[in-house]
């Protein structure tokens, strides 16, 4: 079952921030939960609008990393498709696993970012997997920065509590990314 955390949320920027991203301590751990996020659930991964673009600039330089079953899909269906809410997202193959992963040795990986690593392209992968278990919602007109608490990730929880990094330091990188250098200092002054 997967639950949106909506707990007490502060406010950076006009932007509101759940607490749970200082009280959960968080590290992915791939060998315990296989990406197993990549998988499961009843969508693919959120796209923004101009992701799709990059998707389709560069899909000859992503396709080498994708599995066979995900190659037909894009090729079939394009680089995204809709969830239920009629937002963009990530295509899925079998309505199931995303279209952009690759297996290896039992555990998924993201295709995207496989190229990306190897040079061959700019963009690392969707800014909200790369935000994950972070999730963006909207409130109004507000962006609401929650932690999406999910059973699949239990073991990230047990690695995270070992390593002793909040969400909100674990995912620096997407969050700056995301909303850039000086509002995550504000939030690092807000989280303490």
């Amino acid at each position: 079952m997967e639950l949106i955390n909506f707990a007490v949320m502060i406010i950076v920027d006009e932007i509101l921030v759940s607490d749970a991203l200082k009280d959960t301590f968080f590290a992915c751990n791939l060998h315990a939960c296989h990406g197993d996020c990549c998988v499961e659930g009843d969508a693919g991964a959120p796209l923004e609008e101009n992701e799709i673009s990059i998707l389709e600039d560069y899909l000859d330089d992503i396709k080498p990393y994708m599995d066979e079953e995900g190659i037909q899909v894009v090729e079939k269906t394009g680089v995204f498709d809709y969830d239920i809410e009629g937002d963009y997202a990530t295509p899925l193959v079998n309505d199931r696993a995303c279209a952009f992963l690759y297996e290896e040795n039992e555990i998924r990986y993201c295709a995207i970012e496989k190229a990306w690593s190897e040079g061959k392209i700019p963009f690392q992968k969707p800014v909200s997997c790369h935000l994950y278990p972070i999730r963006l919602d909207k409130v109004g007109d507000t962006i609401a920065v929650n932690y999406h608490k999910w059973t699949i990730c239990a073991p990230a929880l047990v690695a995270g509590k070992t390593k002793g990094e909040p969400l909100y330091v674990y995912l620096k990188a997407p969050l700056v990314r995301k909303f850039g250098n000086q509002w995550y200092e504000k939030l690092v002054l807000a989280m303490k």
